[in-house]
């Protein structure tokens, strides 16, 4: 099994920008030290999601020339406010540079104050993101003298008679992946062999409380949907390496009762925080013409169960277990989550080191996964081979 931190710290205004994006690279750097995997990176603008969300292609990159073992996800792109040729050349482009070590998450959801402010009509999202990931994996496939790829979204319109320059490094395309939350998107990432997402939820419930069932559920649908398509062992092993299972708050400290009561700090801090960025969104729904619902709140118990993983580590590490004897390849984990007080970083830090000198060992021994440790230099080393 794999593990991939999240980097989703938010930025409250222009004087904190800049010491989160800081934040989150020596978090990043922290997490190839103690055995992680893989950073993924948000697609988002104007509300101080997290400052290098506004272009996560540039922020993989600037990470990419530092950490050397990491693949780089999204989660997700939002391809409706991507020009379809500037999308499809960036990411041949970043593959190139990590040597194929991208993890594209793709989706149409995003805010309307998002979609506004890339003149983009709220309710062309769906549409648009399918049909701009059509264009980039036909430029992606095209060759020096093919006919020309010609397209029109109704938003963009034009011709790539050539080719996209440079070519991916990975063949045929850099690897996608799909929310696996409708039957077409199970099926269109069965089809092409693809990671998913694996939903915690059943829309339009999104707090249910019930993750792991949830998520055994549409695994379950996925994963025989991906072996019934006619794939190669190879490939649907490939896929199902990378399918992932994500939290968006992780908390661990030396017993269940103190990871309980600093979870509901984090929450609280982590609510005011969504409630101010939600009254922008109001305002531009109004404009928008469309009407959502309010966002949830994440200090209900329905929300921590479908959401939050928070415990001793040996109540995460359990946890975790079940995941893996499902068969998920990759849970996506959110340590560094909302506001960054003072109070937050010593959360996150505690989590970091208990997660690193815990939970993976007591993962490794489930697995029963023999590695050798022997001649490794460093605890990082030691930790980077669990």
């Amino acid at each position: 099994m794999h593990f991939s931190l999240f980097l989703t710290s938010r930025s409250r205004g222009p004087e904190e920008d800049r010491p989160v994006m800081q934040a989150m690279v020596e978090h990043a750097a922290d997490a190839e030290q103690k055995g992680f995997d893989a950073v993924f990176l948000p697609d988002h603008h104007f509300t101080g999601y997290a400052p290098p969300a506004s272009d996560p292609f540039v922020f993989a990159a600037y990470l990419a020339g530092k950490l050397d073992r990491m693949h780089f996800g999204f989660s997700v792109q939002t391809l409706a406010l991507h020009h379809p040729v500037r999308f499809a050349e960036r990411l041949a482009l970043l593959d190139q540079l990590t040597d194929g070590k991208l993890l594209v998450g793709v989706g149409s959801g995003t805010t309307p104050e998002e979609m506004i402010g890339f003149g983009v009509n709220y309710q062309d999202s769906s549409r648009l993101a399918n049909e701009n990931l059509e264009i980039a994996q036909k430029l992606w496939a095209k060759k020096p003298g093919d006919e020309p790829v010609v397209f029109d979204n109704g938003h963009y319109r034009g011709a790539v008679v050539s080719r996209i320059v440079p070519a991916p490094y990975s063949k045929p395309e850099p690897r996608v992946m799909s929310v696996a939350a409708r039957p077409s998107s199970v099926e269109r990432a069965a089809k092409n062999a693809q990671p998913a997402f694996i939903l915690a939820f059943t829309p339009p419930v999104i707090d249910s409380g019930n993750a792991f069932e949830e998520v055994k559920k549409n695994f379950t649908t996925y994963r025989t949907a991906l072996e019934a398509a006619g794939h190669s062992e190879d490939v649907v092993k490939a896929a199902l390496e990378w399918t992932t299972h994500s939290y968006q708050h992780v908390h661990i400290a030396e017993t269940d009762e103190q990871a309980a009561a600093e979870m509901e700090i984090i929450l609280e801090q982590y609510q005011e925080t969504v409630e101010r960025e939600h009254a922008a969104n109001k305002a531009a729904e109004a404009i928008s013409g469309v009407d959502l619902r309010p966002t949830p709140d994440a200090r209900t118990e329905g929300y921590k169960g479908t959401w939050c993983l928070y415990g001793s580590p040996e109540t995460v590490a359990a946890e975790l277990k079940k995941y893996q004897e499902l068969g998920i390849g990759n849970v996506l984990l959110a340590l560094m989550g909302g506001p960054l007080t003072e109070e937050r970083r010593r959360f996150t830090e505690q989590s970091m080191r208990l997660f690193s000198e815990r939970v993976l060992p007591l993962l490794r021994e489930a697995g029963d996964t023999a590695v050798d440790l022997e001649g490794l230099e460093t605890a990082g080393e030691k930790v980077a081979a669990l």
